[in-house]
């Protein structure tokens, strides 16, 4: 890995403060990313403490391999797998959902419209498709759907219609100049600063990982693994999932009554939000990158 490539981790103290309570348990850091927020938590753990990772990149993979500390074990897969942890056994669990710097400034991995490289955008370049392997094939209307609904890109049909044209004539789009010079002719209007395949970048990207999916089912495992008073907090960088994850802890921080059972006790509540905390200016001046992350904060319940 070329470490030329720098991370700045977003909301690092704050998120660590609002995480850790007791030095000797075990927490989860659900993203691994560069480390920065798990170079943290250890640094406040004792001996006896605990902390699980996750990361699809093989990248992460080798940076956590690098710090040697025995008390960290990371695990090369999505969070999802959070499920398969013990249940209750967590006294927090952090989320960032941000992609890492290193990601998205090196060209190889082709998460950027800002470099030419290879249109890939994987997470794990160790399996699955790439973009540029599911655009070879993907017909117009799929195209369309996935760049209106993860990009809300609203010249997303003329983008789609751009793409299997341009695959119909001179065959498929391969790098990441390509398509972004496509979309910047499909796209004609644009919010004043902002790259005209901002979105469809993002949309992609969102799709080819299912990282929205994904989403959804480590928040429901971390309700599986928390006990009772642990933490959970959640970084978010755009709008559709920080509506998961708002509407994920509204949904649990409330009683639920069985409408076929009106006179049975409700359900007691799973989740007690806690802050929902944006970067600073200062943080915002320092990195620009972390002008648009939201941090919610819930605590776990003894139900």
């Amino acid at each position: 890995m070329d470490t030329s490539w720098k991370h700045t981790t977003v909301l690092l103290n704050e998120a660590v403060d609002a995480l850790l309570s007791n030095p000797d348990a075990t927490y989860i850091d659900a993203t691994f990313g560069r480390g920065g927020h798990s170079r943290l938590i250890l640094s406040r753990l004792s001996p006896q403490g605990r902390l699980v990772a996750f990361d699809k990149d093989p990248d992460a993979i080798a940076e956590a391999q690098r710090l040697g500390d025995a008390r960290l074990s990371i695990r090369h897969e999505g969070f999802r797998h959070l499920q398969e942890l013990p249940a209750a056994g967590a006294a927090g669990v952090l989320m960032d959902l941000g992609v890492s710097s290193p990601q998205i400034d090196n060209p190889a991995r082709g998460f950027s419209f800002r470099f030419d490289g290879p249109l890939d955008m994987r997470m794990d370049t160790t399996r699955g498709e790439s973009v540029a392997e599911w655009l070879a094939h993907a017909e117009v209307q799929q195209i369309a759907e996935v760049i209106r609904d993860y990009g809300e890109e609203r010249f997303a049909l003329p983008v789609a219609k751009a793409i299997v044209a341009r695959r119909q004539e001179r065959g498929p789009i391969s790098t990441t100049a390509e398509l972004a010079q496509l979309v910047a002719g499909a796209v004609k209007t644009r919010e004043p600063g902002q790259d005209p395949a901002t979105r469809t970048f993002q949309a992609l990207r969102i799709f080819i990982n299912a990282e929205l999916e994904e989403l959804q089912q480590a928040l429901e495992a971390s309700l599986h693994v928390l006990q009772p008073g642990g933490r959970l907090v959640v970084i978010s960088f755009h709008s559709l999932e920080d509506r998961i994850v708002k509407q994920f802890i509204a949904k649990h921080a409330r009683e639920e009554y069985d409408r076929r059972a009106p006179f049975a006790p409700p359900k007691a509540m799973k989740l007690q939000a806690l802050d929902r905390i944006r970067p600073s200016e200062a943080e915002v001046a320092a990195n620009p990158r972390s002008r648009s992350a939201i941090m919610r904060v819930a605590e776990r319940t003894a139900a």
